[in-house]
């Protein structure tokens, strides 16, 4: 299904592996970009990630974060303020008027020579803590906040390669019909006991990643097991792993 059009100018961002302050590598630090940037079906040339487990990959291939979101950060974590910049997120896209409220799983936009399309929901990573110097206490657990929130920006996958430009306007060019934002998804996931039939029209939108589907599917099995007051509490970020 066409969309009216949805158009923001792109600031890219990309980078290869450097180190976190405690020694751990890490692909969260990106420059910004200034010339024109191949962009193949893993992402844009020269940018990496150092943890394949959670990062990275086809369906990870570009990671977008919405920048009016830094403003709520900065005031959020004034420790951490003047470093929560565009691009600080380890981000390779960055515009405004683009946000988790406005934008699907499943829509397809025009970037440049390229097509992507959006495949899910970033999972905020503890990385973000570390680079920022947070803490798993509340009041410093950057990653947690993001993750909750629900401003998490999203990924996409590359339908067709090509060259992308700065200033190049991202364009929504096809939305699937029966899809939901990636906002309604989060808030969705986040419910404590939602309703299946929720779930299960959630499973059903064309483009979400299959990743993804498989948690909502164990998340079905789990409410369909449920007995009395377990609690089913969803991960909002990734937690370092061993």
């Amino acid at each position: 299904m066409n969309h009216a059009r949805q158009a923001a100018p792109v600031a890219l961002f990309a980078g290869g592996i450097s180190h976190l302050p405690d020694g751990e590598p890490t692909g969260i630090y990106k420059v910004r970009v200034s010339t024109a940037i191949a962009l193949g079906v893993e992402g844009f040339t020269g940018d990496a990630q150092a943890d394949r487990r959670v990062h990275g990959g086809p369906e990870k291939a570009v990671h977008h974060y919405a920048a009016e979101h830094y403003g709520e950060l900065a005031k959020r974590f004034p420790f951490a303020a003047a470093a929560l910049v565009a691009g600080a997120l380890g981000e390779n896209l960055s515009t405004r008027g683009l946000t988790e409220e406005n934008v699907h799983p499943g829509d397809v936009f025009a970037l440049g020579e390229t097509r992507l399309q959006v495949s899910q929901p970033r999972s905020p990573c503890w990385k973000i803590n570390a680079r920022f110097g947070g803490d798993k206490a509340e009041e410093l657990n950057i990653a947690r906040h993001i993750g909750l929130s629900g401003h998490t920006g999203w990924y996409y996958r590359v339908l067709k390669t090509g060259l992308v430009q700065p200033g190049d306007d991202l364009v929504l060019i096809e939305r699937q019909s029966g899809s939901m934002s990636l906002a309604e998804l989060g808030r969705l996931w986040r419910e404590h006991r939602p309703l299946p039939s929720r779930l299960e029209a959630a499973m059903a939108m064309p483009g979400l990643n299959d990743a993804w589907r498989e948690k909502i599917r164990r998340r079905l099995a789990w409410l369909s097991d449920a007995a009395g007051d377990a609690t089913d509490a969803p991960v909002s970020y990734h937690e370092r792993q061993p």
